[in-house]
């Protein structure tokens, strides 16, 4: 199976819908390169299963539309009335792209008919080694030598969907958790403008498991 990421032309903005449950860093990574000119897309909307999460804050400093839609009763995924409300206000939003930054939800079945091949996610690893929760934890707990981040596109597993970029970050003899999860934000900070900017410019298409990338 193939398919076009997105059909739209270089030339216009793609209109981004970000969720996300924590601070929302990578949220403002894609704010800078929007801002600076990297990247022609416009962040719609922001919403969260968190009340008071950071991202909601950050979004409000940008003036971009905040919402908190909790996801209960469910813990861990999003599903349900929950993710009719999100599809709803997604639809409301005219959303091109759902960036997933920090969403500590597993996406379900509905969002993902709604949205094929249109949800992203970024991942704290080299997929597919350490899938999951605190994959920086993981890495440094296993003895790799090098870890890094995934961007992939969301499919009906964790962490499983064709993976559109990765960035390497070396696991140093002197780290910490801390360390090591630091520096692998700071490349989760270039991969994924980066990975939007291939989506935005029309330059990527899904081929089975592979994402093949044009730089012609």
């Amino acid at each position: 199976m193939s398919a076009n990421a997105t059909d739209k032309n270089s030339a216009s903005r793609l209109r981004l819908a970000v969720l996300g449950s924590g601070n929302g860093s990578n949220m403002q990574a894609i704010l800078e390169a929007i801002s600076n000119g990297s990247l022609a897309a416009e962040i719609t909307c922001v919403i969260s299963d968190v009340a008071d999460a950071g991202i909601l804050a950050r979004a409000k400093a940008a003036s971009i539309p905040q919402h908190y839609i909790s996801a209960e009763p469910f813990r861990t995924k999003l599903d349900g009335e929950a993710e009719k409300q999100y599809l709803n206000v997604l639809n409301d939003y005219d959303t091109e792209l759902i960036v997933l930054a920090g969403f500590m939800r597993i996406i379900k079945a509905g969002m993902l008919r709604a949205f094929q091949h249109r949800i992203i996610n970024i991942h704290p690893s080299l997929l597919p080694a350490f899938p999951g929760l605190h994959a920086w934890r993981q890495a440094l707990d296993y003895g790799t030598k090098i870890t890094g981040c995934t961007v992939h596109f969301v499919d009906e597993g964790t962490d499983t969907g064709p993976i559109i970029i990765q960035r390497h970050v070396p696991v140093l003899d002197d780290d910490t958790i801390e360390s090591l999860h630091a520096r692998i934000q700071q490349q989760e900070h270039i991969a994924y403008p980066e990975a939007l900017r291939l989506i935005s410019e029309n330059k990527l298409r899904v081929k089975n498991r592979r994402v093949l990338i044009n730089n012609s």
